[in-house]
């Protein structure tokens, strides 16, 4: 049996890819079309986890000097021979990535960025030796190898000093590539520096971009396309590439053919539905894209166990941009995310060059226009069908991402209901005494607070899960009641159990999508589910008396409750 090849799960270095026995995708056509329509300086933007780091680094070991033409071997741009002999190995090469850099103050965030110019700095340290550099440029790039800068000048001119001795060492102008250029900046504002952020960047990017003889050309990638005037001041023969563009659209993510091939390789090929489902729906220009990192998370968790379950992989730090909508909608932006959760779109006029400061603007309007441009540029959000200009046609891509959007609704939605004490207190005493009515009203005015699942295309048992969240979230915030979800008992899974052991009371509750509004059918359903399988089972293994039962029928944003009662006696349930 041949032994597969390693998923490259995290691995951002594509020598190790190449000589390792990874699995690897071919983005190498991400030179070529490069190479032909570039800039001098040309930025990317896609959302975290979509590829940008190896891409940079397969950048990196294609052109710098020295690089050992076998690892492109096979791949597509071998097969390109010219372009190869003209750029394979030519170029002295900066790479950098700022991801790391930031801090809870602006003091450590300064040294973090010393400290990733000096390492860059030091993997250079071939220069020491160069007969071509005078010695004062030796003492200046020492200095920064050691990360002994004594004056922030120096900070701001590290890259375009090493540019300067490259240059002079090799005789050849330099490839400059810089990764994650946003997400100092993104941790300046969370942390309340921010301006302070942008000089530093500002400077030090102008100062090695703009008008640097030295420079070949520059790649930079981000989550989010900065506003030019912010960090990105007069430069010319810009180029940005964001997710609406044609253009590069299938180097950064999976396609549909690539995420066939490696689950085949796998294989996983009878996977294939549920990864399209789970993980592909964005569109990068014409193009639909899956996100690598859930792909390929998955598919390790498929390779160790085939009936493993799907999972959501994906995590971004913008998931408070999700939470800032919630807590500030207005009506009108509750009825969208709405549609958006049920798998309807809504039409948006989108900021493309942005500054973190647009979010605090005080009128509501602009604000909200920021950040469902920042849902759109994070990947919270992507494009229906191609742009007219600045309207973008959005919709949440696929079941991960609306998990996400539920999760923060849920969330929202708990802390908001529990913070009526009283109302959550009378529905809590609803639950314990088996007062269906009580419950059947009291949980309709929670829904009245909260965002519903309209009746659209989406499963009907994604539609209960939803609801199902929201019981979970008031049951939860009692602490003496012992609540489960989805818990084993008889022949099957009952939605909810609870176990109130002082008083050897118990609850089953099993949710149902109304579908048009069907409630009697769909509470008949409910409770026939619950005698049929068995559930009151568990409770009364473990010695609970008193078990209220609720079939529960929900249809956007109300609810029907049928009820009923099991008195435990000598072992034996006695129906009431």
């Amino acid at each position: 049996m041949i032994e597969k090849k390693k998923l490259p799960i995290g691995e951002e270095v594509f020598r190790n890819i190449r000589t390792k026995g990874f699995y690897y995708v071919d983005k190498t056509g991400f030179i070529s079309e490069l190479l032909k329509t570039r800039g001098s300086v040309n930025l990317f933007t896609r959302p975290r986890r979509f590829g940008k780091s190896l891409n940079i680094d397969m950048l990196k070991t294609f052109f710098e000097f020295g690089t050992d033409a076998a690892l492109f071997e096979g791949l597509g741009i071998a097969a390109e021979k010219e372009l190869c002999e003209q750029h394979m190995g030519k170029y002295p090469v900066i790479s950098i990535s700022l991801k790391d850099v930031g801090g809870e103050d602006f003091q450590t965030a300064y040294e973090t960025l010393c400290t990733v110019f000096s390492e860059e700095a030091a993997r250079l340290d071939f220069l020491l030796e160069s007969e071509r550099l005078m010695q004062y440029d030796k003492v200046k790039f020492e200095r920064l190898a050691e990360n002994r800068l004594e004056k922030p000048s120096e900070l701001h001119n590290s890259l375009k000093l090493l540019t300067r001795l490259l240059r002079r060492h090799y005789g050849t102008s330099v490839v400059v590539l810089i990764d994650e250029y946003d997400v100092p900046l993104d941790k300046a504002y969370q942390n309340g520096y921010y301006p302070q952020m942008v000089n530093l960047i500002r400077s030090v990017l102008s100062q090695v971009l703009k008008t640097n003889e030295n420079l070949e050309f520059a790649v930079i990638t981000g989550c989010l396309q900065i506003a030019k005037e912010s960090i990105f001041t007069g430069l010319n023969n810009f180029k940005v590439r964001t997710v609406s563009d044609v253009r590069f659209a299938e180097y950064f993510g999976f396609t549909d053919r690539e995420v066939k091939e490696l689950l085949d390789y796998y294989d996983l090929g009878d996977k294939f539905e549920l990864f399209q489902e789970w993980y592909d729906g964005y569109r990068f220009g014409e193009t639909h894209i899956y996100c690598p990192w859930d792909v390929l998370n998955q598919c390790d968790k498929f390779c160790e166990s085939r009936s493993a379950r799907m999972e959501s992989h994906w995590e971004n730090s913008s998931n408070r941009i999700v939470k800032e909508i919630l807590e500030h909608s207005n009506e009108t932006t509750r009825a969208e995310i709405e549609a958006l959760i049920s798998g309807e779109y809504v039409e948006k006029s989108l900021i493309s060059g942005l500054t973190y400061s647009d979010f605090e603007n005080e009128e509501p309007q602009k604000r909200q226009t920021h950040l469902w441009s920042i849902l759109f540029a994070t990947g919270y959000l992507t494009d229906a069908v191609r742009p007219a200009g600045k309207i973008h046609r959005l919709v949440i891509p696929n079941r991960e991402i609306r998990g996400i959007y539920e999760e923060r609704i849920l969330s929202w939605f708990e802390t908001k209901t529990v913070s009526n004490t009283e109302r959550w207190k009378k529905f809590c005493s609803a639950v314990k005494e088996g007062d269906g009515a009580a419950f059947q009203s009291l949980f309709n005015s929670f829904m009245d607070d909260s965002i519903s699942i309209r009746d659209t295309f989406i499963r009907k048992e994604m539609k209960e899960n939803f609801y199902h969240g929201m019981l979970l979230g008031l049951m939860r915030a009692e602490e003496s009641w012992i609540v489960k979800s989805n818990a084993e008992s008889g022949t099957g899974y009952m939605d909810i159990m609870i176990r109130i052991p002082a008083e050897k009371i118990g609850c089953i509750m099993e949710v149902k999508y109304a579908e048009d509004g069907t409630f009697e059918t769909a509470c008949k359903k409910a409770m026939k589910q619950i005698e049929d399988e068995g559930y009151t089972a568990a409770l009364e293994q473990e010695g609970i008396q008193v078990i209220h039962k609720f079939g529960i029928a929900c249809h956007k944003k109300h609810c029907k409750v049928l009820y009923n009662k099991a008195v435990i006696r000598s072992g034996d349930p006695i129906e009431r």
